[in-house]
């Protein structure tokens, strides 16, 4: 059974885990976003019946990129409800989350289908 969570676990949380991510990240990027992500070793964890691949999100939502905080708040929730529907999809990755200026003017569907877009380049790539 897949769990849909966005725990603690899911999160990059220390200065530590994203310098590993910025240190040598293989790019992916849009119009709004760039993604930065480093593949991990050995992230297997075994429950009961299936093996999972631990994917982290870690989010930098600029505040030179998006003024208002009511903004990033709403991108911030955008991207991790996104992540975490697709989360099982994807490799076992690290990745930080970048966006550029211009984010703010796009609504929730717009900021979706951008997403989608990347994730399905991730699989893409990782698949080869």
């Amino acid at each position: 059974m897949t769990t849909y969570k966005f725990n603690r676990e899911s999160r990059l949380l220390t200065p530590g885990h994203f310098q590993k991510v910025f240190s040598k990240p293989i790019r992916f990027g849009s119009r709004h976003f760039t993604l930065l992500i480093t593949p991990k070793p050995h992230t297997l964890v075994s429950d009961q019946h299936n093996t999972i691949a631990k994917n982290r999100l870690g989010l930098a939502i600029a505040k030179k990129r998006v003024k208002l905080a009511v903004q990033r708040n709403r991108i911030k929730r955008q991207i991790r409800e996104s992540f975490r529907l697709n989360q099982h999809d994807l490799p076992a990755i690290d990745m930080v989350v970048m966006v550029k200026s211009g984010i703010d003017q796009l609504d929730n569907k717009s900021i979706n289908q951008e997403l989608e877009k990347i994730w399905r380049k991730i699989i893409q790539r990782h698949k080869n």
